[in-house]
């Protein structure tokens, strides 16, 4: 008898000898510890993921847009990433997360949670049942800091401060989270499992992305170009800081990605998988691209077709297998490229940093992907019903694109009230001296460096 069967049958003789009473106890010990490790397990790892989100403003997307603009301007720029990791989060302290997570009607959340009202330990089971809450409130928190200063890569070198402030705060409360509680909170409108419109949106095509990305659009239209754009050269000052900047945001979005699994959990690897795969296929899609018209493979288009990669792979990442979403990451990179390149050039808007070529149509086109390639084998929301076009539900495609639709007109018609309300109380626009002069010294009164030192 092998020593297996030997300890198997000492256990069954102990358990047998026990008293029924005490057996039920352990057993009962066991799945209550079993349940702590798991939740320690899953904290851990959302609580690590939430910092790899703050990551990807601050440094990431601080260093990335920095090195895209010109000197003078360098500071500007990044502080508009830096200062909204501050206003943000005591916004979304105050009434945002209640907004986007609390119980309300299809399109607003409730307001049960304002300033924080009973977030805490205890875990939010319609939300992350193995964590407290006040874990995924702080995840949930990094997306709403991100969102809109991804949008200040359209008005970069042009935008007063003051004005940026006020946009940003009305910005998120009347796109941002009312966006967030359609698609992740609970009862709205556009939710994957108790939606009227079940969109499947893993981390943010549509919250994040599509947002942000046509919201710059807007602002890069109501604004109007630079002054010298299309005459005075433009390039970005260090792409040294822009290649730093791209790194860290594509680690970061590992706790994007996989983090909005909700857990350390077999779909938190998928999700992770799927993010890595579609961003190297864009990187290198949208290199070889530029290649081919220009002639030469630049690092600008490698980081760029990399962060389209990162944008198109959000909504599918916990949706889709690693081929598809290579194939995902592929069609973003070309077609970010020629919307950044072709397009951009014959409409003639200045959209700085290209946050809408980027973000807007990456989001889009990720969306519309994730609708066809969606998978039960890799997330069986549907409890084996068909997922995507590819399972047999071409429905589904028809959902995301709703989900898109829904998220392009609020963000086109709240940004434009909100730029005209701005406008009338702030002022949007820098003056043109300020704006020769440059941000960092008009606004701010500082430069990011001092050759004579």
């Amino acid at each position: 008898m092998t020593k297996l069967s030997l300890l198997f049958l000492s256990l069954c003789s102990f358990a047998a000898a026990q008293p029924a009473a005490d057996l039920d106890k352990r057993l009962a010990d066991l799945e209550k510890a079993t349940k702590a490790a798991q939740s320690a397990g899953d904290n851990a790892w959302m609580l690590t993921s939430a910092a790899l989100v703050l990551m990807m403003t601050g440094p990431g997307l601080a260093l990335f847009y920095g090195g895209l603009v010109r000197r003078k301007n360098v500071l500007g720029t990044m502080m508009h990433s830096f200062v909204l990791m501050a206003v943000v989060s005591v916004f979304w302290a105050v009434v945002g997360y209640s907004i986007a997570f609390g119980e309300g009607n299809s399109f607003f959340g409730g307001l049960q949670y304002m300033f924080l009202h009973g977030v805490g330990a205890d875990p939010n089971a319609d939300y992350a049942p193995t964590v407290p809450q006040g874990t995924f409130m702080v995840y949930q928190l990094m997306f709403a800091i991100i969102t809109p200063a991804l949008i200040s890569g359209a008005f970069a070198e042009r935008m007063k401060f003051s004005g940026m402030l006020l946009f940003t705060i009305l910005w998120t409360l009347i796109v941002y989270f009312p966006m967030a509680h359609m698609v992740w909170g609970k009862n709205g409108f556009l939710g994957a499992t108790w939606g009227k419109v079940s969109t499947f949106d893993f981390a943010g095509g549509t919250v994040v992305h599509i947002t942000s990305g046509v919201s710059a659009l807007v602002c890069a239209l109501y604004l109007g170009k630079r002054k010298g754009y299309g005459t005075d050269p433009m390039r970005p000052h260090s792409l040294v800081l822009s290649t730093i900047g791209a790194c860290l945001l594509w680690v970061g979005w590992f706790g994007f990605n996989a983090g909005s699994a909700l857990a350390a959990n077999a779909l938190a690897t998928s999700a992770f998988v799927a993010t890595h795969f579609a961003t190297a296929a864009a990187a290198l899609a949208w290199m070889v691209t530029e290649w081919i018209k220009t002639g030469k493979p630049s690092i600008l288009g490698a980081i760029s077709g990399a962060v389209a990669g990162l944008v198109a792979i959000t909504p599918a990442s916990g949706f889709v297998t690693p081929m598809p979403a290579m194939l995902i990451g592929l069609i973003a990179g070309v077609v970010c490229y020629l919307m950044v390149a072709v397009v951009k050039s014959k409409f003639g808007y200045d959209d700085a940093l290209d946050a809408f070529g980027v973000h807007g149509i990456g989001g889009t086109v990720g969306a519309i992907l994730t609708g066809v390639f969606a998978t039960k084998e890799i997330n069986d929301l549907r409890a084996g019903k068909p997922m995507g076009l590819v399972d047999g539900n071409p429905g589904q495609v028809v959902n995301n694109l709703i989900g898109a639709l829904i998220a392009w007109g609020l963000a086109i018609v709240g940004t434009w009230i909100i730029l005209k309300v701005c406008d009338a109380v702030t002022g949007v626009r820098a003056s043109e001296e300020a704006e020769i002069e440059g941000l960092d010294l008009s606004m701010h009164g500082e430069e990011g460096y001092n050759f004579e030192a």
